[in-house]
């Protein structure tokens, strides 16, 4: 494989962003825009909008995209009173899900709804694979009745198929702050679990285990690193790939920022073992800032049937 899919939505401010948007590019550096800038595939159930947006390529090369079943821009003054913490516990039980067999004929959206009943909002879900059972971990932030929707944390679901699901659990709880936008990856037997703390400190957090559910020790070496960056605070939506020279990329979405200004910054290291947070925003181009997503490795063909169809 050596070319890239970015799925993401856009900080537009209109209804329209809130949906599910392809980037492609060659070798994980330059990347450019999929159908004029306008979105692949819009929500027509639950909120009508989709944000923090994730693929995954199944065992049986099937496409899954997951996303948060949420439209701030069309909801958050009418449903939600205007202000996006009424959302934790009036916000979906489900997640949105549409499926592939080729990136271009995608099924209709499914509300996947994964809460028992205890669970508020399901936001920001991850994907990833576990070799050791064939299963795929789903993981997400929510609230829980529990505790009266107080904050989130990171729950998960097993499935093998994405048609069944097992009852959620919790995957990870940060006793002196709410956690949210969790990424796991896992190389030479170590996973590595990246989520952002809102407090304590309010900035991404990096964690360890030679078990995929831990327990996870925290880097103390990546926090003084974040510790050094300017506005720390903003970013969140962590993920990482491997560029097409080897090296990884480590990216952060910087939020709230004023339309499209910024999006993803890229930190590019050497490798995941003793990370280096060296910002590499020259070596990028972004058509726009992408937000909130992940970056899937596809195949040439893949990439020039994508840009054939949309284009």
């Amino acid at each position: 494989m050596s070319s890239y899919l970015f799925v993401h939505f856009r900080e537009k401010w209109t209804e329209d962003g809130e949906q599910v948007y392809f980037g492609l590019s060659k070798d994980g550096y330059n990347w450019e825009e999929v159908n004029q800038g306008n979105p692949v595939l819009v929500a027509d159930k639950g909120d009508l909008g989709v944000r923090d947006i994730v693929i995954v390529r199944t065992n049986t090369n099937e496409f899954v995209i997951l996303a948060t079943d949420l439209a701030l821009i069309r909801n958050e003054d009418k449903k939600y009173g205007g202000h996006i913490r009424n959302a934790f516990h009036l916000g979906s039980k489900s997640l949105a899900m549409w499926r592939s067999k080729d990136l271009i004929n995608w099924s209709d959206e499914i509300l996947l709804t994964l809460s028992d009943g205890t669970l508020g909002c399901l936001w920001a879900p991850g994907i990833f694979y576990d070799k050791k059972s064939d299963e795929y971990i789903v993981h997400w932030s929510s609230t829980t009745k529990d505790d009266n929707y107080a904050g989130l944390s990171i729950y998960y679901s097993r499935t093998k198929d994405f048609n069944e699901f097992t009852k959620p659990e919790l995957f990870y709880k940060k006793t002196d702050s709410e956690t949210l936008d969790s990424y796991i990856t896992e190389k030479d037997g170590t996973y590595h679990f990246f989520v952002k703390s809102v407090e304590n400190p309010k900035a991404v957090i990096h964690e360890t285990s030679d078990s995929l559910l831990g327990s996870y020790t925290r880097d103390e070496n990546f926090d003084r690193q974040m510790e050094q960056i300017e506005n720390k605070s903003r970013y969140e939506a962590p993920m990482v790939y491997t560029l097409s020279d080897g090296r990884i990329c480590f990216s952060m979405d910087f939020y709230g920022c004023e339309k499209e200004k910024q999006g993803y910054v890229p930190f590019i290291m050497d490798s995941l073992d003793d990370m280096q947070l060296n910002r590499a925003d020259g070596l990028f181009k972004f058509p726009y800032g992408f937000k909130h997503g992940v970056v899937l490795e596809i195949t040439d063909e893949e990439y020039e049937r994508v840009k054939a169809h949309y284009n």
